[in-house]
């Protein structure tokens, strides 16, 4: 069973293979990372990573339904047993996605013994909009399918919800905008209350953030005003293997690669 497991939203892959990504493919201990918005067709991707599949990586890429945006992918050091493409639910045998979200690039999950993972991107959405009501949608797709999973199962990536005020550094100016939403919150709480850990709050507990997103804008990171939005939650055994937790914030503003920061777990 993989031992550490890593997820980050890369804002474009072929960006972030120029700045740093492959870079840190090449010093990283994880067994498995997940990628979000890798906004690049899987020819681009496995172009773009090329090095870092050659020295061994196995990569697991759903493309970008729509040009630029999206993208999810799987990086493991084992080549895994089954990928499923699209959030959705098993129907005797067969993988049944949901039709709306089949081809957005936005789910991906594969299996490794008896260890399912997943790598999402919940995309930002806007109050009171049908974007909105989308996000809610996808939101209630994936919470179907993570009942439904009976198996060791880490599910993660990017969110883009803070889930209490720990979350969010301005959560007081952020109370009616997409990310911070009570129905948002609540989707999360009821997952919580389904079984899943939120592995890096527990090794966390009761401290502000750590914040694993800054814009790009303004002082933010250096003042360290940011979100937590970028999450690994477990159910299984595994849940309870989590041992140390780290986001892994450039040192400096100018070494980011990109606007996330890669969010690491090692599990016993």
């Amino acid at each position: 069973m993989p031992k550490i497991i890593s997820t980050v939203n890369v804002n474009g892959v072929r960006a972030a293979a120029g700045k740093g990504l492959l870079a840190w493919l090449a010093d990283t201990e994880a067994d498995i990372v997940s990628l979000q918005e890798t906004r690049a067709t899987d020819e681009q991707t496995r172009a773009v990573l090329a090095p870092a599949l050659d020295a061994g990586w196995f990569l697991s890429h759903a493309e970008p339904g729509v040009k630029g945006r999206a993208g999810v992918a799987i990086l493991s050091r084992h080549e895994p047993d089954a990928v499923r493409i699209g959030v959705g639910v098993d129907n005797a045998g067969t993988w049944s996605p949901v039709a709306e979200f089949a081809e957005l690039g936005r789910y991906i999950e594969a299996d490794f013994g008896e260890l399912t993972v997943a790598s999402v991107y919940v995309h930002t959405g806007e109050a009171d909009t049908p974007l909105q009501d989308e996000k809610y949608r996808f939101l209630d797709a994936i919470g179907a399918r993570m009942t439904a999973v009976t198996r060791d199962f880490v599910i993660m990536g990017d969110w883009n919800i803070g889930h209490t005020e720990l979350d969010i550094k301005n959560w007081k100016g952020n109370v009616k905008n997409a990310g911070f939403l009570p129905q948002e919150r609540a989707w999360v709480s009821s997952m919580l209350a389904a079984g899943y850990r939120d592995v890096v709050r527990d090794l966390n507990p009761g401290v502000p953030g750590p914040y694993s997103w800054h814009s790009y804008r303004g002082r933010a990171y250096d003042n360290d005003a940011g979100w937590r939005i970028d999450y690994q939650l477990a159910r299984g055994e595994i849940a309870t293997r989590a041992k140390q937790a780290v986001v892994e914030r450039a040192a400096t503003y100018a070494e980011r690669w990109s606007d996330h920061a890669p969010v690491t777990v090692q599990y016993r």
